[in-house]
């Protein structure tokens, strides 16, 4: 039995099949144009590459929400033990294909059962936004748990004070999404409230394709 049961989204179906049906599209978005790449993104890149630095050699990573896979590929090329879940079956179709060698498991962050103290890392990489308000802060805390004392968790997310309802995506596809913004102080407060201590924070600017971001990594004291 589950040590700590989350309260489900009421839409979490409709954002299932919303990501299913945009799936193809983001996955070739992706490869073909480097969007969502964080390769082709420095300040992303560095972000990324500061927490495999932290939590190599720890213990298992988790990508939670990792879409295609790109950067659960990433971490694994880094020499990671690192594996990958999303509430999307047809983004772990296409995260399995892109990347063969990786491990990959259809799931909903709500719904996962982690041992305590039994990873070394923990990501939310642009994959947090669409939980309800009163959801993330049980999801932060999930995470805390699981971390090992030392581990690390690191998320980006976008920057606001609005719930922004999206009613299609990635070239037209319909889809029924909540994006739901925080403030930087905001989203700190409950990363601290939930046991873990942030240690680096990155800003970004809004840009052609997208809003003011943040990125925060924080760490589970030993």
């Amino acid at each position: 039995m589950r040590a700590h049961r989350i309260d489900s989204p009421a839409d979490l179906d409709v954002v299932r099949e919303s990501y299913d049906r945009v799936a193809d599209n983001y996955a070739d978005m992706v490869v073909t144009t480097g969007i969502g790449d964080i390769r082709r993104h420095p300040w992303l890149k560095a972000s990324i590459d500061a927490f495999a630095d932290t939590v190599g050699g720890l213990g298992p990573v988790l990508d939670v929400g990792c879409g295609p896979g790109t950067v659960t590929a990433y971490l694994a090329e880094r020499g990671l033990d690192v594996s990958g879940v999303d509430l999307s079956p047809r983004m772990i179709e296409n995260a399995r294909r892109l990347h063969p060698r990786c491990r990959f498991d259809v799931a909903s962050v709500t719904d996962l059962d982690l041992a305590e103290a039994s990873l070394g890392g923990v990501l939310g990489w642009w994959s947090l936004f669409n939980l309800p308000r009163d959801v993330l802060p049980q999801v932060l805390a999930l995470f805390a748990r699981a971390l090992k004392p030392g581990g690390h968790f690191i998320t980006a997310t976008h920057v606001g004070d609005e719930d922004l309802l999206r009613t299609e995506a990635y070239g037209g596809v319909p889809v029924r999404w909540t994006t739901h913004k925080w403030r930087p102080d905001q989203l700190v407060e409950l990363i601290e409230r939930a046991g873990l201590r942030p240690v680096a924070e990155l800003r970004l600017p809004a840009d052609e394709h997208s809003g003011p971001g943040l990125v925060v990594m924080a760490g589970k004291p030993g």
